[in-house]
């Protein structure tokens, strides 16, 4: 076995026992294996960590350790200049593209929303989830912290809070996502674009009220839905510009 110092920073703590936040403690561990294995060991899911300190100097998840080393981990939002330091992943393609688990509908269809290529199924299992996310190029969402465990998963994030829209709001935060809105331009239901389309072509899949009193719609090839700009979208509107406002 061998023994080194951790320290984690910031909302990694979230991940770990009362007794070890905000603090160093040591953790064993065999001789063969790597920091990922010991962070994650502790509780941490490596996609939530940016940084990784040995004795000082940057380091990598397959970095092995002889024992007695200090070890500090640090998340992505932690206000350090890491431009120069060696990076632990590829970044994510920009604009980023998600895939969310089973229990995150709600943020999918406010991601969709804001215009952003998000994939989400309530029936996929957590290997196939992370195999999508491995071959496109995605982050997962998820709640779930053994599946960001997950060797196939390179870009993730555990969602802390509960409702959609805070959940939206920490996704705004933690991937500075205002500048990337690109509001209804993406099916809410299915994820594919939206196109505009004549008012005469869907004139027969509209409400008679919705007929009279609007001009503008768009629609999904994918799906069939009709999308026009009603009282649902004037507050989805709001919404999303009260929370690209606050990201300013």
């Amino acid at each position: 076995m061998v023994t080194a110092n951790f320290r984690f920073y910031a909302g990694l703590n979230d991940f770990l026992p009362p007794g070890r936040r905000q603090q160093t403690f040591t953790l064993d561990a065999a001789a063969d294996a790597t920091l990922k294995h010991r962070i994650e060991a502790a509780g941490v899911p490596h996609p939530e960590v940016a940084l990784i300190l040995v004795d000082g100097m940057p380091a990598g998840f397959d970095a092995m350790l002889r024992g007695g080393e200090r070890v500090a981990v640090y998340p992505r939002f932690v206000s350090l200049d890491t431009a120069t330091l060696p990076r632990l992943r590829d970044m994510p393609p920009a604009p980023p593209r998600f895939i969310a688990d089973a229990h995150l509908g709600g943020l999918a269809r406010l991601l969709r929303m804001a215009g952003f290529d998000t994939l989400y199924r309530n029936d996929w299992p957590d290997e196939e989830l992370a195999a999508i996310a491995a071959r496109d190029g995605r982050i997962v969402l998820t709640r779930d912290r053994e599946l960001l465990k997950r060797r196939e998963v390179a870009h993730g994030a555990y969602l802390r809070t509960l409702k959609p829209i805070d959940q939206l709001r920490e996704l705004l935060a933690r991937f500075d996502l205002a500048a990337a809105f690109r509001p209804f331009c993406r099916c809410m239901a299915c994820n594919a674009p939206l196109r505009p389309v004549d008012k005469g072509a869907v004139a027969e899949r509209l409400p008679p009220s919705v007929l009279v009193r609007h001009q503008h719609f768009t629609c999904c090839d994918a799906c069939g839905r009709v999308y026009w700009q009603g009282s649902h979208w004037r507050r989805m509107r709001a919404l999303l510009q009260a929370l690209t406002k606050g990201a300013d």
